[in-house]
């Protein structure tokens, strides 16, 4: 067949076979299809691609109608192209979720709450002035209580302004003070503030939660404090996290204030399968 025979009745054969394949798999079809269909035709062909020069127009013709004649292959196209940066991200972020498991319950760098022998382990990456965290606060504090078996890690990700670093500041350094429960609940208080939380408000809550403040302020200036908040903003940028609260579950990365029962149900999933979501 003829190019010039081919070009009409083309581009919506093209369209109808492609659509669910999207746009570039359109343009690479097109282009591979076009020499076979110039075969009556066929000039001498340019080394680099393989077209005549007359057949690479015929092509850009083809391609131009199609788009034309089917705009929304264009929208079809960019859905999928989010998919598949979706799949990946998510592929990647898994990947360094297994190789950074280590760093991810370092009781160096993290707050240990919960049962610290528990057989699940949710990992919190937090700001003190980030309000879908202090919302989360309460699906986090609901299941450390409910579930006797979650170990519950506290990273401090301060991501949100001096104010945010300042407060970690304190807490990280409160950690050589408090732990478990009683870190756990000076935490809860610190969160609990209304407002911006800066390193004067969190030193009021540690004095108040029995810390020794002239301690305290020696530690929070200290550089293993400052090392462990450069570790824990790092680890996050290993992981591709970009805002908080974050959540560690299995394999999975888990963005926002999802709620108590999406995040029971993924611990449910990480007993099952050993993975946040299991197949069948």
């Amino acid at each position: 067949m003829a190019l010039d025979l081919a070009l009409p009745t083309l581009p919506r054969r093209l369209a109808n076979m492609l659509r669910p394949l999207g746009l570039a798999l359109c343009l690479s079809v097109a282009a591979a299809t076009a020499p076979a269909l110039a075969q009556a035709q066929a000039p001498a062909q340019t080394p680099a691609s393989g077209l005549t020069a007359e057949q690479r127009k015929a092509v850009v013709a083809l391609i131009r109608e199609t788009l034309l004649q089917n705009p929304e292959l264009i929208q079809e196209a960019l859905v999928e192209l989010e998919r598949r940066n979706t799949l990946a991200q998510a592929e990647a972020q898994r990947s360094a979720v297994t190789a950074e498991k280590a760093k991810l319950i370092d009781p160096a760098t993290s707050a240990i709450v919960g049962n610290p022998q528990g057989d699940v382990t949710i990992v919190e990456f937090m700001d003190y002035n980030c309000g879908f965290c202090k919302r989360a606060l309460e699906d986090v504090r609901a299941l450390a209580k409910e579930d006797p078996k979650l170990k519950v890690v506290i990273k401090d990700f301060p991501i949100l302004g001096p104010d945010s670093v300042e407060a970690s500041r304190v807490a990280v350094a409160a950690m050589t003070q408090l732990t478990g429960a009683k870190y756990f609940d000076f935490h809860n208080k610190l969160m609990g503030v209304k407002g911006r939380i800066n390193g004067a408000k969190a030193l009021e809550i540690a004095k108040e939660s029995g810390a020794d403040i002239e301690r305290l302020k020696k530690e929070m200036d200290s550089a293993q404090t400052k090392a462990v908040i450069e570790d824990t903003v790092a680890l996050g940028d290993r992981l591709g996290l970009t805002g908080t609260p974050a959540f560690i579950l299995g394999d999975e990365v888990i963005f926002g204030a999802v709620g108590q029962a999406a995040l029971k149900q993924k611990i449910e999933a990480v007993r099952k399968c050993g993975k946040a979501t299991c197949n069948g």
